[in-house]
């Protein structure tokens, strides 16, 4: 019989953190989690779930606007900011609900507060300490503003969703996937909405293409975005934020959110303490087993700063658990695998990616063929949008195998999934050709590009 309490302490209850303490305990072992927010973390509760409900009420406003090309007569729409935000709260709590079912049905002991880290096997949680054989460390991220005049007047992602009142003019800084989101919801609520970014252009490390036709399908849409801007200082004045920009130029507005990344949520945790390796921002250092420097301890999800996505800590946890408990009966242990992973950004319109950008792909394959297209999707043949639709292909020429695979435009996260399936098979561009579309459908259009496109 074990000495220790627990077989497995969990710290954080976000995504990756439930579904290990979840899934080990299925498998028998004696498992506590500790967490002093609300369980789901950033993904439930200021993150995946309520931005996308908010980019889905941004998205009625061009319904609305669209429609009369169909033959609708909307009389004057009207946006209750209150409304929304009441709705999103409840749909929240009601998942908070679902996450403490699950773990509590799976005989996990839930432990509320803020632990940290007494030694290799020890963590304490208030007064109370806790033993376990291992421990796994699971807090996430968490935002960041820089050390500007006036930065405490911004706000970060995390209080976007219940802001008040609702800022009718609106400054987004930063250019990564969460700045360009909110930027574009909130232009969707009908904000004023200015973004400005410090690089010569918006989300970095994807396609060139795809970040060059989504800064203009945004600009399109009304967000007056700025590169190679950035923010000198905020000011506080009885007309609103006085925010003074690097060259001088100055706006006024009723809120700035500074969405420039998020870094490991390590503070207060005792890694100093426990002998915890850290690297850049603080991010835990971690083996391919998950395993931090101390033996007993691991770490998974956007607190080790790999690749911060909801379900690439889903996956780590499940790939721990067969680590230290086997697989389940009849399976062979799971493996994470860091290629093809797809992913989506939630702009208007949307952006869906699987596999390498075209630069990526010649530095890694050197002999490659583009096929791109560009359209005016069919609804819009009706709807008056000036919106376009990009679909781009990457195949590595010495295989024939599709390495990349890029959209902008209506559900094309949707689109994107199904094709990662393919290209994690190890689709070729053959197969893709033989393949039948759906007509008439955007996606098909990545079964009918024939020709590449000239250097």
């Amino acid at each position: 019989m074990s000495s220790f309490q627990f077989d497995l302490v969990v710290v954080g209850g976000g995504s990756g953190g439930v579904r290990a303490a979840r899934m080990a305990a299925q498998r028998g072992a004696r498992v506590a989690l500790a967490e002093v927010g609300a369980l789901g973390g950033t993904c439930v509760n200021v993150g995946c779930i309520p931005k996308k409900l908010y980019s889905y009420a941004a998205g009625y406003a061009e319904a609305f606007e669209e429609a009369a090309g169909f033959g609708w007569q909307v009389a004057h729409p009207t946006f209750d900011w209150a409304k929304l935000k009441a709705n999103r709260a409840t749909e929240i709590t009601r998942l908070n609900g679902i996450y403490r079912q699950l773990l509590v049905g799976a005989g996990v002991q839930l432990i509320l507060g803020w632990a940290t880290l007494v030694d290799a096997h020890t963590v304490q949680v208030g007064e109370q300490t806790f033993t376990a054989e291992n421990i796994l460390l699971a807090t996430g991220g968490t935002p960041t503003v820089p050390g500007i005049p006036g930065g405490e007047h911004a706000v970060v992602s995390d209080a976007m969703f219940d802001l008040e009142p609702f800022p009718q003019r609106l400054l987004v800084v930063g250019g990564g996937y969460i700045a360009c989101e909110f930027a574009s919801i909130f232009n969707g609520l009908c904000s004023q909405v200015t973004q400005v970014y410090r690089g010569t252009q918006v989300l970095r490390g994807f396609d060139d293409d795809v970040r060059n036709f989504l800064a203009q399908e945004v600009r399109k849409a009304g967000v007056d975005l700025r590169l190679e801007a950035d923010v000198a200082s905020i000011l506080h004045t009885p007309a609103g934020l006085e925010v003074r920009l690097v060259g001088g130029d100055t706006l006024t507005v009723d809120q700035v959110l500074y969405a420039i990344g998020r870094v490991p949520n390590v503070q207060g945790l005792g890694l100093e303490a426990a002998g915890v390796a850290q690297g850049k921002d603080g991010a835990i250092e971690v083996n391919a087993h998950y395993q931090t420097s101390v033996p007993s301890i691991y770490a998974l999800g956007d607190v080790t700063a790999r690749i911060q996505l909801t379900p690439v800590a889903l996956g780590e946890a499940m790939v721990l658990v067969d680590h230290l408990l086997g697989p389940k009966t009849g399976k062979t242990a799971r493996q994470m695998d860091y290629d093809l992973i797809p992913t989506a950004v939630f702009t208007h319109p949307n952006i869906g990616t699987v596999g390498l950008s075209e630069e990526a792909a010649r530095k890694q394959f050197g002999q490659v063929s583009i096929y791109r297209s560009e359209f005016k999707a069919l609804r819009h043949t009706l709807s008056g949008s000036t919106e376009r639709t990009l679909m781009k292909l990457v195949v590595d020429d010495a295989t024939d195998r599709v390495v990349g695979l890029h959209m902008v435009g209506a559900d094309a996260g949707e689109v994107v999934q199904g094709f990662a399936v393919a290209m994690k098979a190890g689709a070729t561009k053959a197969v893709f050709d033989s393949t039948i579309g759906i007509h008439p459908t955007a996606a098909e259009e990545f079964v009918t590009m024939r020709e590449p496109v000239t250097p």
